[in-house]
């Protein structure tokens, strides 16, 4: 039996014995009843840990590949010969076998945490989502008038672009941004996450690669990964993605675009830098490598001065712009757009005509009335003003814990703070013990696609929660870290 095993890739190593066995076994080369080599023996042969080797064991027995007998050890029972003479019985369906590998398995710690906000005495620090500004009874007046304008249509029907007046509206708020554009060059769609797996659908195969930023939201790495493709990162600093050394990159991976997150970047909050932004177009230009500038939080400024955006300043039509109401809308009502070549738009509608028929035409109706009467623009500036006070009073907490070594950057505005623990202190045990608190906030080895960094530090979000909510939930969270750096600091004297 030959198995050979990588451990510079970030394939687990028992899913790579596994993988090879399994291979193996489905292609006829290890016939029904082989009996494998023990588990003690395969870990010499291999290098590896036992447990590495009962893992990979047990990932094969879930999948029913295999099975353990006393006194003969694991034996491959993939034909359904258990080595007994058993009457036809009834078999559930394997569906360890049946569902793809890359959608098992999965890292679910940013999911989990993020989903705990939906618990209605969770204090959640963690998830990206405005407050709560716009008047209920006006909503209730803006959506009656609509189904009454639109009740002798199929108005349940979108075009597969996306509703007609939402994308006019479109086209001249990106007027406001530097931004020119025809209908024919914007395609509506419900969140960013959406926009992302479209354009990769449309654009990547199996094999290539993006260049990322590093940190970076899972959900970018996480689709890129799921298409079959490989993050380059690129780490960013107080100015952004840094580009010093960007060009050796596309010349070594030759990758199909370049993905950045150009304001108040998730997590770190930093904001591109103008110098930046035009060394990036640069690049772009001489080697013909699209952009994807997703843009979400651009609006959310505190006291910075609007940058341009990449967009903006393209004029060879090389970037294509994300723009998400996902920060600056109506908490639930999720929607984005993308702005790109004309032959691009044609394939990501193709995409909606058959991934999922039909946009949300209600809220597409709702946002262009609200951006149509001005309502939006109103509360995005009062969404502004709140999430900088509320930034004021996390970030005063946070200046309290500085003597322990706590370090952040103080954003100039969007939703996040990326919080630098103190260095006997771990990310992982400041989220679990948050969690029993009822606080949700995110660990930030989640934010590195390879798990190469982040392990002490944390993001947090203050758009979410209320004033109050956030002065019990950073009252809690102070004391765990000050209880934890004072329990790391009194282990260390022992170790002397």
């Amino acid at each position: 039996m030959q198995i050979t095993i990588d451990k510079e890739r970030r394939t687990p190593l028992y899913w790579q014995i596994a993988d090879q066995i399994k291979a193996m076994i489905v292609s006829g080369s290890m016939a029904d009843g082989t009996i494998l080599p023990s588990e003690r023996s395969l870990a010499q042969l291999l290098g590896v840990h036992r447990n590495t080797v009962i893992k990979a064991y047990s990932h094969l027995k879930d999948q029913e590949l295999i099975d353990s007998f006393q006194g003969v050890g694991y034996r491959v029972t993939f034909a359904g010969s258990s080595g007994y003479d058993e009457p036809d019985v009834r078999r559930r369906v394997n569906w360890s076998n049946i569902i793809k590998d890359e959608y098992q398995d999965i890292e679910r710690t940013f999911d989990d945490i993020f989903l705990k906000f939906t618990e209605e005495n969770t204090i959640s620090f963690s998830t990206g989502m405005p407050p709560s500004v716009y008047d209920e009874e006006e909503l209730a007046a803006d959506l009656f008038s609509i189904l009454r304008e639109e009740g002798r249509r199929p108005f349940y029907i979108s075009p597969y672009q996306g509703d007609l007046t939402l994308r006019q509206r479109i086209i001249s708020y990106l007027r406001t941004k530097g931004i020119k554009a025809g209908m024919n060059q914007v395609q509506i769609l419900s969140e960013t996450n959406q926009a992302l797996d479209f354009i990769i659908t449309a654009l990547l195969k199996e094999g290539d690669k993006v260049i990322i930023e590093e940190p970076v939201s899972p959900d970018v790495y996480r689709v890129i990964e799921l298409a079959g493709c490989k993050p380059v990162t690129v780490p960013v600093d107080e100015n952004g993605m840094i580009c010093e050394k960007l060009e050796n990159l596309i010349e070594k991976h030759h990758p199909k675009f370049i993905y950045v997150n150009s304001s108040y970047h998730d997590p770190t909050g930093c904001i591109l830098s103008v110098e930046r932004r035009r060394r990036l177009l640069e690049l772009s230009n001489r080697y013909r490598l699209p952009i994807i500038e997703e843009d979400a939080a651009s609006e959310l400024s505190f006291e910075e001065k609007f940058l341009p955006t990449i967009k903006s300043m393209d004029r060879s039509e090389n970037v294509i712009y994300i723009y998400s109401f996902s920060l600056t809308f109506i908490p639930g009502l999720s929607m984005a757009f993308v702005v790109a070549p004309e032959k691009l738009i044609r394939s990501l509608s193709y995409l909606v005509s058959i991934r999922i028929m039909s946009l949300d035409w209600l809220t597409q109706k709702l946002l262009a009335k609200c951006i149509t009467d001005g309502k939006y623009y109103e509360n995005v500036r009062r969404i502004a003003a709140m999430n900088k006070e509320k930034r004021d009073m996390m970030c005063a907490y946070l200046d309290d814990l500085a003597p322990l070594g706590l370090r952040y950057r103080k954003p100039g505005g969007g939703v996040y703070i990326w919080c630098r623990l103190p260095g006997n202190v771990d990310a992982k045990t400041v989220v679990a013990e948050s969690a029993k608190r009822g606080i949700s906030l995110i660990p930030g080895e989640v934010f590195f696609p390879y798990r190469n960094g982040g392990q002490n530090y944390i993001r947090l979000n203050y758009s979410y929660e209320s004033p109050e909510r956030i002065r019990l939930g950073m009252e809690n969270l102070s004391q765990i870290i000050r209880n934890l750096a004072a329990a790391g600091k009194k282990e260390g004297n022992k170790e002397k």
